[in-house]
């Protein structure tokens, strides 16, 4: 048989996704491993997601990273889902199983390594996550599973923040309400672990912050932030400045980044490569 010209692909699809490093560390990871994979980074409008996905079949693509705004959409479109995926109802992962689409949602996963991994875990917590959409809904189940004691999700969309309520009241264990988000809102006094599920804060638009009243922020409280693109995010920073120990996004990134590697390729994840290659991308000192 002849030499092999044509690499495995992989990817992302998204929008925006100009600014997303995911490619960088896997590919990194690819080379480690010795493996001819390569990761194709692709701006897709919500839109022309049925198209992208057809061409991940017509490609015979390994499979596919979901970002903003196409983790929830894109259920329409696989064959298969995970427990895991079909609870939370958004997926970030899809593997090309055959020609079989098969999703998963390893955002949570990602998030709990990250926050277990800092010497914190959600068990009997009482955690506050802002956001309802795709990665506030894997983080929030899968915190709950883990045994969070209560959680409280603040969204701006009243809808929303309540059908994931529901949703963590009638499939786990946990304890959920919801708090409308239409202003600055105050963190629960029993907090312990805060979430920013949003994507403010995110590149270009460093300069945001969620709209919070930060005073109310106390320094026993554990404070993550899912943004990995400035990772010293102005939430972080503020969470800093009154005691918090803060969680950054690039952990979760790289988690979850590792087992999305291991379920295209079948080979154990470099994570320390991974580690890294993001920390020489976003020139951060170890």
């Amino acid at each position: 048989m002849g030499k092999c010209y044509r690499s495995e692909l992989v990817g992302a699809f998204g929008c925006p996704i100009d600014e997303n490093p995911t490619g960088v560390m896997e590919e990194a990871a690819f080379r480690e491993k010795g493996l001819d994979y390569r990761y194709l980074t692709v701006k897709v409008q919500k839109e022309d997601l049925e198209a992208a996905m057809n061409g991940v079949r017509a490609f015979q693509m390994k499979g596919i990273n979901l970002t903003i705004p196409h983790k929830v959409e894109v259920l329409k479109y696989l064959d298969e889902l995970s427990e895991a995926a079909e609870i939370i109802g958004a997926v970030n992962l899809v593997v090309n199983r055959d020609g079989k689409l098969w999703g998963d949602n390893t955002d949570g996963k990602g998030f709990l390594t990250a926050l277990r991994e800092a010497g914190e875990d959600p068990k009997g917590k009482n955690i506050t996550i802002l956001g309802a959409g795709g990665a506030a809904r894997a983080i929030s189940v899968e915190c709950a599973l883990a045994g969070a004691k209560t959680i409280t999700i603040c969204n701006v969309k009243r809808d929303q923040g309540i059908i994931l309520c529901d949703l963590l009241n009638k499939r786990t264990p946990t304890k959920a309400n919801y708090v409308i988000w239409d202003g600055p809102i105050t963190i629960p006094h029993h907090t312990d672990i805060l979430v920013n599920a949003t994507s403010v804060g995110l590149y270009p638009h460093v300069d945001q912050r969620p709209d919070i009243n930060y005073d109310s922020i106390k320094a026993n409280m554990v404070v993550c932030d899912v943004i990995f693109n400035d990772p010293n995010t102005l939430f972080l920073q503020e969470a800093e400045k009154r005691g918090a120990k803060t969680v950054n996004g690039l952990g979760m990134l790289v988690n979850q980044g590792a087992l999305n590697f291991q379920l295209w390729t079948g080979v154990e994840a470099p994570k320390e490569i991974m580690v890294q290659t993001l920390k020489h991308e976003f020139c951060l000192d170890d």
